[in-house]
């Protein structure tokens, strides 16, 4: 241990006695958005993008970003907005591709159904039973 250690603890024990000691929990890094923002993001992600104004047809991270910047003047990186949505219980969901010439009333005729239910055959089975 050293010195400068030892005099930090003490100040720590002179301040707050023995509680000064104990290891706190880190106050971290301040948030980027404040809740005004948030709120505004979730309305903006539940309103879903204007392709006209917003210029993208789905919301990615990186759209999202650069909505935020040009709304707030916050630089949010893809990793943090994604923390962010997360946090606010938001998922990244995405469609299942669908092809543009995928005729619609066709769809039931193909469409899988679920097994049978396991029934016994009406076939006796070899292994005699007392």
């Amino acid at each position: 241990v050293g010195l400068q250690t030892v005099r930090d603890w003490v100040l720590r024990f002179n301040a707050a006695g023995p509680d000064g000691l104990v290891d706190g929990v880190p106050p971290g890094g301040i948030a980027l958005l404040d809740d005004a923002q948030r709120r505004a993001l979730a309305a903006i992600v539940e309103s879903g993008p204007i392709p006209a104004s917003h210029g993208v047809v789905r919301w990615r991270l990186i759209d999202l970003a650069q909505w935020v910047w040009d709304e707030f003047r916050v630089w949010i990186s893809k990793q943090t907005l994604s923390r962010e949505l997360r946090a606010m219980g938001y998922r990244k969901l995405s469609a299942r591709p669908r092809h543009h010439a995928q005729d619609a009333d066709a769809i039931p005729t193909f469409k899988k159904t679920s097994p049978p239910q396991w029934q016994r055959s009406g076939r006796r089975s070899l292994v005699a039973h007392p």
